[in-house]
């Protein structure tokens, strides 16, 4: 059986008025051990894995260099506060009941495009 990855809940928050960023998540579910290692859209000039941390009790954001793991049969959360993808310099504002398409690339996992909502994700 070849890779396969299953993407479930994919969002991308509204655009506040006058931003060009925004976040988007998702669960992704590999079937082998795999990684996302990138993200395009055609709704953002730079899409972006990002990873968050708390050093000194300061929350910092920064691009994953080596993609995102994404061990066997386990789900992995894209969430708020946590791991994310980001989208800078978006072309049009995205506005709640919009859709944005993210083609994400694996590792090993054929690349797939999901259809975001744009709306608030889930409160975890």
């Amino acid at each position: 059986m070849a890779p396969s990855v299953e993407v479930a809940d994919a969002v991308c928050r509204p655009t506040p008025n006058g931003r060009d960023l925004t976040g988007c998540y998702m669960i992704l579910t590999a079937t082998t051990d795999d990684r996302l290692v990138s993200v395009s859209t055609p709704a953002a000039a730079l899409a972006e894995l990002h990873e968050m941390s708390t050093e000194g009790g300061i929350m910092s954001m920064a691009e994953m260099s080596g993609g995102l793991s994404l061990p066997a049969g386990q789900a992995t959360a894209l969430q708020p506060g946590g791991n994310h993808i980001m989208l800078m310099q978006v072309t049009a504002p995205l506005a709640e009941g919009d859709r944005v398409e993210l083609t994400l690339t694996f590792e090993d996992a054929a690349p797939i495009t999901v259809s975001a909502r744009v709306g608030n994700p889930p409160v975890n």
